[in-house]
């Protein structure tokens, strides 16, 4: 409908049918026809952002990923291509002593401290940071595992990232 690309982030509405609707925590929806329901002004799932289908392709096999979730809104929304991590640098971050069972952000955060690599994190990670609320297949949750998420970032001008609304603004 040629609209906007503001709409497609901030869109009041999305389309479920029973599976999604209890898959994004919405009531009142039966059947397995796909409609269009309205979103609550603070509803996570408002927006691109908030769809599953993006939250899942931009999570790795076993968990979220801030950097894929960064850098595909760098890329698809935002029009700014990432570029490719410099030969030699190491882009596992899985947790490979489990007496230190680090968090993924405390890993990222280690990860920024070779200055390369911050050079681009420090772009794509607060984005990503944003979407933690979302698991890797897009469900809303408040804690992972028993630690409570910590979604809050902050981009490279001094933006405070909190959650999916502040992508949207």
């Amino acid at each position: 409908e040629d609209r906007s690309i503001l709409h497609l982030l901030n869109a009041d509405y999305t389309f479920v049918d029973v599976r999604l609707a209890r898959h994004y925590g919405i009531p009142n929806v039966k059947g397995s026809l796909f409609r269009r329901v309205t979103l609550e002004q603070d509803s996570p799932r408002r927006g691109i952002v908030g769809k599953g289908s993006v939250l899942l392709v931009t999570s790795a096999a076993n968990r979220t990923s801030p950097v894929q979730r960064g850098q595909w809104i760098l890329e698809n929304l935002l029009g700014s291509k990432a570029p490719n991590p410099p030969p030699g640098v190491e882009t596992n971050l899985e947790e490979t002593d489990p007496s230190k069972a680090r968090t993924l952000r405390e890993r990222m955060e280690q990860h920024r401290t070779n200055a390369v690599c911050a050079s681009c994190h420090n772009i794509m990670d607060p984005i990503g940071f944003s979407l933690e609320n979302f698991d890797l297949v897009g469900k809303w949750r408040e804690y992972d595992g028993k630690r409570k998420i910590d979604a809050t970032s902050e981009m490279v001008d001094g933006t405070k990232l909190v959650g999916p609304a502040s992508i949207r603004r």
